[in-house]
């Protein structure tokens, strides 16, 4: 056996016979929640030890007056809304995307921001409106596109934008979540913030964070190093912060120049997530001189469910699971879905039906 596959091995070993005080670790990241459900982690796990997904897959969070506003677009005379495959699928007040376009609506789907590029230049007769979501991950590929539209002189391009950022929502969770004692950090969004975005949280309000991959290996050693610092605090008052174990793609400064390309073309904002309503300075928006590209975006205040008995809001702050709401798995799946945790494949009750996720 090798060195690795000793330790992973006894990683699973002590994952499983641990019987100490419950302690309950939340993925903020919907990869994460997707990789776990993928590699089993949450079925090796002590009956003591808890895994929540928490609110971040950007599809999830996306309020229903977004899509609502971009069904109102798709409908209007010359516009076309492009988008990725996993929004086209989200429910707004009556209807998504995907309906809207079964009724005549011009809606397109494409593989990256860039391809409305070749779109606009295309078809310049028409306005298209990219439906630019997402967090710290991909708002740099957002303002690539803003880049390469100015210095192309490309003028029908809008976008109407519902960006986020990690800080705020995890400062939200510390003070409204329920029984949260740490964090397992998403690594593609540290691989451009840094990792030391999450040290004034840690300070704070004293949790750990462990900045994970998304190998079945690297994750399990983020996980397991997480929930050691959590007894390690509980025992001895020390806390380890932020721990990086991601160390192949992330470092602690980030990087620079993505995140001065953001800085550019938008600044902070006040943000609605869908579930849990306007969380301050959580989100992005376009700065002053590039509002030319915006399509409406300030105008988003609306946030309502499809079907009022879905738990989606609940799921999303970690204080409950899938399996408790009353729609799951029976009116609510993946080809029928009354909430935006089972649209995407990286939503918490998507995950927990395909993968059938117990904790």
């Amino acid at each position: 056996m090798t060195d690795i596959s000793h330790k992973i091995s006894q990683i699973k070993k002590w994952l499983a016979a641990y019987d100490g005080p419950d302690i309950s670790i939340m993925e903020v990241c919907g990869s994460h929640t997707a990789a776990i459900s993928k590699y089993g982690i949450s079925g090796i796990l002590s009956e003591k030890l808890h895994l929540i997904s928490g609110p971040g897959c950007p599809v999830c969070v996306t309020p229903t007056g977004y899509i609502d506003r971009l069904i109102e677009l798709s409908m209007e005379e010359h516009t076309t809304v492009v988008t990725f495959g996993d929004l086209i699928r989200v429910p707004g007040r009556e209807k998504s995307l995907a309906e809207a376009k079964g009724e005549g609506a011009s809606v397109e789907m494409v593989y990256s921001p860039m391809d409305i590029v070749r779109l606009a230049k295309e078809h310049p007769d028409r306005r298209f409106v990219f439906a630019a979501v997402g967090f710290e991950t991909t708002a740099p590929v957002y303002a690539v596109l803003l880049e390469q539209l100015v210095a192309e002189q490309v003028s029908n391009v809008r976008l109407l934008t519902a960006l986020k950022t990690m800080p705020p929502v995890i400062g939200w969770l510390c003070e409204h979540g329920d029984g949260i004692d740490g964090f397992l950090a998403p690594g593609h969004v540290a691989a451009v913030t840094g990792s030391d975005l999450f040290v004034p949280l840690a300070d704070q309000y004293h949790v750990p964070f462990g900045v994970a991959g998304f190998g079945a290996e690297e994750l399990l050693l983020a996980v397991y190093g997480t929930f050691r610092a959590v007894e390690q605090y509980r025992d001895s008052g020390v806390l380890s912060g932020v721990k990086n174990y991601y160390p192949s793609v992330v470092c602690a400064q980030g990087n620079q120049r993505a995140k001065k390309l953001v800085d550019t073309y938008f600044e902070p904002s006040d943000a609605l997530w869908r579930g849990i309503g306007v969380i301050a300075g959580s989100g992005r928006k376009l700065r002053a001189e590039y509002a030319k590209f915006d399509a409406g975006s300030d105008h988003l205040t609306e946030d309502h469910k499809k079907n009022q008995a879905c738990r989606c809001d609940q799921v999303l702050m970690g204080k409950a699971l899938p399996g408790d709401c009353p729609l799951f798995g029976t009116v609510c799946t993946p080809m029928n879905p009354q909430g935006a945790c089972m649209v995407s494949e990286e939503g918490s009750c998507h995950q927990y039906l395909m993968y059938h996720r117990t904790r």
